[in-house]
């Protein structure tokens, strides 16, 4: 598919990404721009980063709206507010998540983590499709809304049990949107990136190296590096009109890691 064909498919889209500020989020804000949205709103707690995005890309067509995704008040604001500033809504990319700071295996679940992974994770993803979802019905918007999940919703793993458990969780709220918006137009799907190396990563300690050597194993893609803006253009593919019938799928690009077996 020619880069101006999907442009053309997204000229006119206003769209919102939640978490835009840093990693996929911001990558994949840069590709609905790019693509020929006429309006991204990056929806994030992290202020500064957020304007300097919005900046980057460009104020005539990029904002930033600060928005705490656990606060339903603050996303059912942030989603009138550019409906309103910017004449509709077309495209909700609800990425905004977290992953959990402890070893979370079944035996020594800490219930405070999970219960904070589970609210980022999984009732922040229902808030946002709600309230974008009723924006789109309010207006006769036929929208796509694209949730994003995890290669870890199908794989397990030994210690990080409340974050699978979490974008499990996204699959089933997909899926049962999906059936219950058809009617009125609106597409919901979602993607599962593999392990990609983004700012929330790196605090977390990793060192690129050290993951390419422990994800290369799980990959049937041998030699292959899976980067933000893999996940970006499949975002973009699901919300432009090119996956006009595609609806209740969950994409994942990974690289072939759900279609491997975990090694110890």
């Amino acid at each position: 598919m020619s880069n101006n064909l999907m442009k053309k498919k997204l000229q006119g889209k206003v769209a919102i990404v939640t978490g835009g500020a840093s990693g996929i989020g911001e990558t994949t804000a840069r590709a609905l721009a790019d693509h020929g949205a006429r309006a991204v709103v990056i929806a994030d707690i992290q202020a500064e980063k957020g304007r300097a995005v919005a900046e980057s890309i460009g104020l005539e067509r990029c904002s930033y709206v600060q928005c705490d995704v656990t606060d339903e008040e603050q996303v059912e604001a942030m989603v009138e507010w550019t409906a309103t500033t910017y004449g509709g809504l077309d495209v909700m990319f609800s990425n905004a998540g977290t992953t959990t700071r402890l070893p979370q295996t079944i035996l020594d679940l800490d219930f405070s983590e999970y219960d904070r992974v589970m609210r980022v994770n999984a009732r922040s993803m229902a808030v946002c499709v709600k309230h974008a979802a009723r924006k789109m019905v309010e207006l006769g918007t036929r929208g796509a809304i694209v949730c994003m999940s995890s290669a870890g919703a199908e794989k397990a793993t030994v210690d990080k049990t409340d974050y699978m458990m979490s974008k499990r969780a996204v699959l089933g709220l997909m899926r049962s949107a999906s059936l219950q918006l058809g009617r009125h137009g609106i597409r919901v799907n979602s993607v599962s990136p593999g392990m990609v190396y983004t700012p929330l990563v790196e605090e977390l300690g990793y060192a690129w190296e050290d993951m390419e050597k422990y994800i290369g194993p799980y990959m049937s893609l041998k030699g292959e590096t899976l980067t933000a803006e893999h996940v970006a253009e499949t975002v973009a593919f699901l919300a432009s009109d090119e996956g006009a019938l595609v609806t209740g799928v969950d994409l994942a690009v990974d690289g072939g890691i759900i279609a491997t077996p975990f090694l110890e």
